[in-house]
C-alpha cells in the first residue's frame, strides 16, 4: 500500500480483495472485510456504511500488519483470535484447532438426538477432545429440555489432554453463558472421566501422516499437530476412542465422530462388530463426514 495514496475504506478493501486472490486465498474478500472491520473496531456490516471514510493512520497500521501475516498464510482466527461457530462467538488461539463449518453438523446431529431423549432423564454427554469448547459450548446453549437446571448429574462433561485448550475451553464457556452447564476435565480423552454416559461426541484427530505432511501452510505451520495428526493411518485416535466409548455408554448410547471421507470404511468396519445401527453421515459439502454408532 502506498503512503501517499488516499486510502478510503473502498479502496483498501478493493485492494487487499485482489492481493489476496492473487495469493489464492480462498474467500479473499470476506477475509479483506473482516481484518478491516477487526482493525477499525467495528463490525463487518458497518464496513459498507463507510465506503468512502477514511481510517485514521493507526487504523491503517494495524490494518497493514493483519494483512502482512494473513499474506504470510497465518489464518484470519489466529490473526483476529476469534471465530464464529454455531452463531456464537469463540475466543481462538494457536492451542487449538480452528473450528469449521463441518463440525457445526456434528452438533446439530448430537443435538437431533438429544432431543429425542424423555424430559424426565437427566443424560449424560461428553465431548471427547474438545479444544476450544466449540461442540460442548454450543451444544449447552441449544440443549434447553435437559439442562435448564444443570446439576453434576446432567452437566456437559467435556475433556481435553492440553490444559492450554481447556483454559481456552472455559473461557468460551463463560463467553456464552454455559459455564454452570459444563464441567472440564484434564484426560486423554475419556481415560480419567467418572462414571457412564449416553452420548459421546468427539472430533479427534484423524489426519494420516501423508496427509500432514502435504496440508497447505495456513494448517500445517499454525494449527496444532496434536489436533491433527492421528498416526500413520490417520485411524490410532478413532480406534482409541472406540474402544473407550465401548466401556463408558451406557447401553442405547451412542458414539458420534467427526472423520475423514478417506476413512469412512475403516470406521464402518472399526465399530461394526460391537456396535448397532453404525451410519456414516454425510457434512454439507456432500462427504462421508459423521460416524453415528448405537451401543448394543
Amino acid at each position: 500500500m502506498s503512503q501517499q495514496e488516499v486510502w478510503t475504506v473502498k479502496r483498501l478493501l478493493e485492494w487487499t480483495t485482489l492481493r489476496f486472490t492473487k495469493q489464492s486465498i480462498d474467500s479473499a474478500q470476506l477475509e479483506a472485510s473482516l481484518l478491516l472491520a477487526a482493525a477499525m473496531g467495528i463490525k463487518r456490516i458497518e464496513l459498507y456504511m463507510k465506503y468512502d471514510s477514511i481510517p485514521a493512520e493507526a487504523v491503517l497500521t494495524k490494518f497493514r500488519e493483519f494483512v502482512k501475516r494473513r499474506l504470510a498464510d497465518e489464518p484470519v482466527a489466529y490473526i483476529l483470535g476469534s471465530r464464529e461457530f454455531f452463531s456464537l462467538s469463540f475466543e481462538i488461539n494457536k492451542n487449538v484447532l480452528i473450528p469449521r463449518p463441518e463440525t457445526e453438523d456434528l452438533v446439530i446431529k448430537t443435538l437431533d438426538i438429544l432431543k429425542t431423549l424423555p424430559e424426565n432423564t437427566r443424560p449424560r454427554l461428553c465431548d471427547a477432545g474438545t479444544g476450544s469448547g466449540a461442540i460442548a459450548v454450543a451444544a449447552a446453549k441449544n440443549w434447553s429440555k435437559h439442562l435448564a437446571a444443570p446439576t453434576d448429574e446432567n452437566k456437559i462433561i467435556a475433556v481435553d489432554i492440553d490444559e492450554n485448550a481447556l483454559s481456552l475451553a472455559k473461557t468460551n464457556a463463560e463467553k456464552n453463558g454455559v459455564a454452570d452447564r459444563i464441567e472440564f476435565i484434564q484426560s486423554d480423552l475419556l481415560e480419567n472421566t467418572e462414571g457412564t454416559f449416553d452420548i459421546i461426541v468427539s472430533n479427534p484427530p484423524y489426519i494420516s501422516q501423508s496427509e500432514y505432511d502435504a496440508l497447505p501452510p495456513l494448517v500445517k505451520n499454525y494449527e496444532p499437530q496434536l489436533a491433527l495428526l492421528a498416526g500413520n493411518k490417520g485411524t490410532e485416535v478413532i480406534e482409541k476412542i472406540a474402544a473407550q466409548a465401548a466401556e463408558k455408554l451406557n447401553s442405547g448410547g451412542t458414539l458420534l465422530l467427526e472423520i475423514s471421507p478417506f476413512i469412512a470404511d475403516f470406521v464402518r468396519k472399526l465399530l461394526l462388530p460391537n456396535w448397532n445401527e453404525v451410519e456414516i453421515l454425510k457434512d454439507s459439502f456432500k462427504r462421508d463426514r459423521i460416524a453415528v454408532a448405537v451401543k448394543r
